[in-house]
């Protein structure tokens, strides 16, 4: 369905836009730069809720609100945007982290004009990934991201800043590199052409041998972003040094792009490729449950602690595509939506607690939760929501995800159940870092003294962010079809193709 109105070129395209103004701001304008970001992204946002609502037909299994127009008519590289069930529910999660992120750096003052500006620039490359109908566009949006990020680190970061920062432009580009090879393979394949048009991919038939390479080339690009063991590294040194607002942004947006791609490429149009990998990706999820969990035990710096944390509940998104069934992969699409905000507030918070003690170290923190009252009864409550306690959307995400793997006919009985031991072993151990890292915060005596007096608990601004987040998370735990209806008909779609071939 083409749109006359250019919408989704404006929404792509106004954060980027609206960041270039930022430079004629008045050297002594930090005020009016805090004010103005967080203004551009809440009018972002409602640009983004009024596509949905009004044009955004959730029925619809087709693309939606389609742009194209040519960019390079020797390689039909074209601007082509266009939304479904998938893409929608990730742009809405994007304009609602990105914006309460924005309030969450309030407190940075040195050189606003860059740090907002990167936000922003991010904020662009964000919507331009999961609408992109190009699969160069997509690598040219997936790009977009790596130089504001590294700046927000090299810039704002802790004292290992310039070891992260490197880090992760080197995974990201090593990913890139598979990612546009890959690509370029499958668009000159075959005699009608050169297309880099998602469409014109997916109307192409491939050899199995060359469909696995794809695969195979695919997977490693998104298993950096997602990330999958073990590509997954860099992430507890980027979130042990960021900012914690850019921290919201990696955890709530970033390692979504992984999730998403590998359902959008991988599941869609090569799903000949996934019916053979997708019990490995099973597998591999399981192990990642647990490994990371036992990793999370071990550390002793706060944020680093929660990386790992996010890296185990990634788990069981790469478990719900691998099993290929409906619960499994609309559990998948739950928890990339569900770990967005409460790996984005579980960050904020960590952040908030090292502005007021001025360490991460859990061995040196202790007796915070009676001069920060507010501050302990919020991340308790955030803490319950990550390991998925009933009520919470971590519940019904994962909840989904265990039978999405038993409902798959094409596993034998001896392996399901053995994934289904393995989740379950994670689920447990889920609880035991995330309590123990309460306990240690929180009791005990080692802040408990005179210096305790002088430590603030929440403000208005940090109470605010907090509710923004937990009102979706207890509303989805819920009511879980307040949301899963966005992608149900996307979801069933690609497994009426998955199964026609397989």
């Amino acid at each position: 369905m083409m749109s006359n109105v250019p919408r989704l070129t404006i929404i792509v395209l106004f954060p980027i836009s609206a960041s270039l103004l930022l430079p004629l701001m008045p050297r002594d304008g930090n005020k009016i730069i805090r004010w103005y970001t967080p203004g551009i992204c809440i009018l972002e946002f409602l640009l983004i809720t009024s596509i949905f609502y009004r044009h955004f037909q959730i029925d619809s299994q087709s693309i939606q609100l389609v742009e194209k127009f040519n960019l390079i008519n020797s390689i039909h590289f074209h601007w082509a945007l266009g939304i479904d069930g998938l893409s929608m529910g990730l742009i809405l999660l994007t304009g609602f982290i990105t914006t309460l992120a924005t309030l969450a750096a309030w407190p940075i003052t040195c050189n606003t004009r860059l740090f907002y500006f990167s936000m922003l620039v991010m904020y662009s490359g964000q919507i331009g990934l999961f609408a992109s109908r190009d699969i160069l566009l997509f690598f040219f949006m997936r790009e977009l991201e790596l130089i504001p990020v590294y700046l927000l680190l090299c810039l704002w970061g802790g004292k290992r800043r310039l070891y992260s920062a490197t880090k992760f432009v080197l995974y990201t580009a090593g990913g890139s590199i598979f990612l546009l090879v890959t690509a370029s393979s499958m668009s000159f394949y075959g005699n009608e052409g050169p297309s880099f048009d998602i469409q014109d991919l997916m109307s192409k038939s491939y050899p199995t041998s060359l469909e696995i390479l794809l695969y195979l080339g695919f997977l490693t690009a998104y298993a950096v972003k997602l990330p999958i063991l073990p590509f997954h590294t860099w992430l507890p040194d980027t979130h042990g040094e960021a900012h914690y607002s850019t921290c919201m942004l990696l955890a709530g947006v970033l390692l979504k792009m992984g999730g998403y791609g590998l359902i959008r490429i991988n599941l869609e149009i090569l799903n000949r490729a996934h019916s053979i990998f997708g019990s490995w990706l099973v597998l591999l999820g399981a192990i990642q449950i647990v490994y990371a969990s036992l990793a999370s035990m071990s550390q002793r710096n706060l944020k680093r602690r929660i990386a790992y944390s996010s890296i185990s509940h990634m788990g069981f998104v790469i478990i719900g595509i691998g099993s290929s069934t409906n619960m499994g992969i609309n559990g998948a699409i739950l928890q990339m939506i569900s770990h967005g905000l409460i790996g984005a507030a579980s960050f904020f918070l960590a952040g908030a607690c090292y502005e007021r003690t001025r360490t991460l170290s859990i061995d040196r923190l202790g007796g915070v939760a009676a001069p920060m009252p507010r501050l302990f009864t919020t991340f308790s409550i955030f803490s319950l929501a990550s390991l998925a306690l009933p009520g919470m959307s971590g519940f019904v995400s994962e909840l989904l995800v265990f039978p999405g793997v038993i409902t798959n006919k094409q596993y034998s009985f001896l392996f399901k159940g053995g994934i289904t031991v393995v989740e379950a072993t994670g689920t447990v151990l889920t609880p035991i870092y995330l309590l123990s890292m309460l306990r240690r915060i929180f009791y005990g005596y080692r802040l408990s003294n005179e210096s305790s007096r002088y430590l603030i608990d929440f403000g208005p601004r940090e109470l605010f962010t907090s509710t923004c987040l937990f009102l979706p998370i207890l509303g989805i735990g819920l009511y879980p079809n307040l949301i899963l209806p966005i992608w149900n008909n996307k979801v069933l779609s690609i497994l009426f193709s998955y199964s026609a071939i397989n």
